[in-house]
Order: C-alpha cells, then sequence, then structure tokens
C-alpha cells in the first residue's frame, strides 16, 4: 500500500529518493490526469506543494481532478509562498476549518537593483514605450514580465512584427517546448524572453541585467521574485515598471510592502544597465 504519493508536473521531478520504500510515483500533465490508475481509498492526507506554481502552471482542473477521486476524510496541506484568489478558492473547497499557518518572510533584499517606472496613461501606449526603450538600451539579456498568456502571445506577435528578436514562455506550453526555450535563453542564443510568473521563481540566468513589468505583478509578493532575475550574483540590476494612471496605488503598496522607493525611469538609464 502506498504511503507517499507526490504528484508532479513531470516525471523527471518525481524520481527524489530511492530510500523511500513503499512510494508510489505518478505524474501527470495537463492533457493527462491518471486517476484512474490510483487506488485512493486509504489515501489518508494530501499536500499540495508549491501550490500557486502549479496553478500558474496550468494544473488547476488537475489538481481538482485528484481531489474529487480521494475519500472524504482526507486531510490536505496546502504549501504556498503566495496567496492569490484561486489559492484561497482551493482552500473553500478543499478544507473544512482550516488552520492558516504563516511563517515569517526571509529578509527580503532588493539590494543591488536599480527600480524605476514609466509612466503610461493608457494600455495601449505601453508597445510604444517599449520599442523606444529597445532603441536606448544596449541589453545583455532581459525578461519582460506579462500577467496573463494571452498577453504573453500578443506581445510576442508584436514584437516579432516590429522585427525584434524574442522568445515567450507560459504555462500552456508543454513543458518539453518550454525547457527548449530555456536552454535556449541560458545559453544567450535569445536575448528577450517574454513569460508570465511561470518563470518569476526558483530560475537563475546570470546574464539577465534587466526585467521589465509590462503588466505590474497580481499580488506584491511576486514583486521580488520577479525583478530578483536581474542583479544575480552581484552584477548590476535594472527593473522597469511600466504604470497606468490606475497603477499608482499598487506601486506605492509595493514600496511600502518593500520599504524602497521606486523612482520615475531617469533619461540616462542606458548608463545604469
Amino acid at each position: 500500500m502506498p504511503t507517499l504519493i507526490p504528484l508532479a508536473g513531470c516525471r523527471k521531478y518525481l524520481i527524489i529518493n530511492d530510500k523511500i520504500r513503499h512510494e508510489f510515483l505518478m505524474s501527470f500533465t495537463r492533457n493527462h490526469c491518471p486517476t484512474t490508475q490510483l487506488r485512493t481509498r486509504h489515501i489518508k492526507m494530501l499536500i499540495l506543494d508549491e501550490a500557486d506554481e502549479m496553478l500558474n502552471l496550468g494544473f488547476k482542473e488537475q489538481i481538482y481532478e485528484v481531489y474529487r477521486h480521494l475519500p472524504p476524510q482526507t486531510q490536505v496541506i496546502l504549501v504556498s509562498a503566495t496567496l492569490p484568489h484561486e489559492i484561497l478558492e482551493i482552500t473553500t473547497k478543499f478544507m473544512t476549518d482550516p488552520i492558516r499557518i504563516l511563517v515569517k518572510r526571509d529578509e527580503l533584499t532588493l539590494e543591488g537593483i536599480k527600480q524605476f517606472f514609466v509612466a503610461v496613461e493608457r494600455e495601449e501606449w505601453k508597445f510604444d514605450t517599449l520599442c523606444d526603450l529597445y532603441d536606448t538600451l544596449t541589453i545583455t539579456q532581459a525578461v519582460i514580465f506579462c500577467n496573463t498568456k494571452r498577453k504573453v502571445n500578443w506581445l510576442t506577435e508584436k514584437m516579432r512584427e516590429a522585427n525584434f528578436t524574442v522568445s515567450s514562455m507560459h504555462g500552456d506550453m508543454k513543458q518539453e517546448e518550454r525547457d527548449a526555450i530555456m536552454k535556449e535563453f541560458r545559453a544567450g542564443d535569445t536575448r528577450v524572453l517574454i513569460t508570465t510568473d511561470v518563470w518569476a521563481r526558483g530560475i537563475d540566468v546570470q546574464q539577465v541585467s534587466l526585467v521589465i513589468n509590462y503588466d505590474l505583478p497580481n499580488s506584491r509578493e511576486l514583486y521580488i521574485h520577479r525583478i530578483g532575475r536581474s542583479g544575480r550574483f552581484g552584477r548590476k540590476g535594472v527593473a522597469i515598471n511600466f504604470v497606468k494612471n490606475d497603477d499608482i496605488r499598487i506601486l506605492r503598496d509595493i514600496e511600502q510592502y518593500y520599504a524602497t522607493q521606486i523612482d520615475e525611469m531617469p533619461m540616462n538609464v542606458a548608463d545604469l544597465i
């Protein structure tokens, strides 16, 4: 009888430890969730680790499908670095009178990263602003964050139409495709990556010197994970935030949360990268 059932987005994350005996390892993709292969009657506990990242990767339906096959008395433990709406929704649907344990966050530091904002009155002005930045800056490697997969696809197409060489990545892509894109980016074959928050945590590329928040993140906790992609290993890093009029409140909230100051982008920003 299995005592531990790790669920992951691809098989390679499940090759964890051969010393754990009587372990049942199962992987699923967004198109395949093998609940028919799993006898769930004796399962006592479901643990969702990095739950927010699993949702970002597009596994919401699979998580719900697994839960649907579990006994009603199954204990659910959810571990997440952030608490977006989708995570709170899971706690409502999966848990009865849940106990919330908040761990003091690690010392957050933005040291070495210069942060700026560019005021854009309207959403449709962001693209021209981005093109102007390209004309101004000499970029080693850069990451551009958007909040939705649709926006990533749209911006990638617009950039390519304007003869910019970019790559893109989001949670709807197959794992093999994302791995290939990351391999090219790490090797420096592509200099600009347009992505959702699927890339915001846990991936280091030393050459990234610039992060552009085309959209401000949906949660302030994600901000440090995004801009932390620049200035790695003591290098200089610059983060530029595109801010519409109705984003000012979000920007000020980020400043207060991280006890930092985000100034308007200076004319000599090229000297800082």
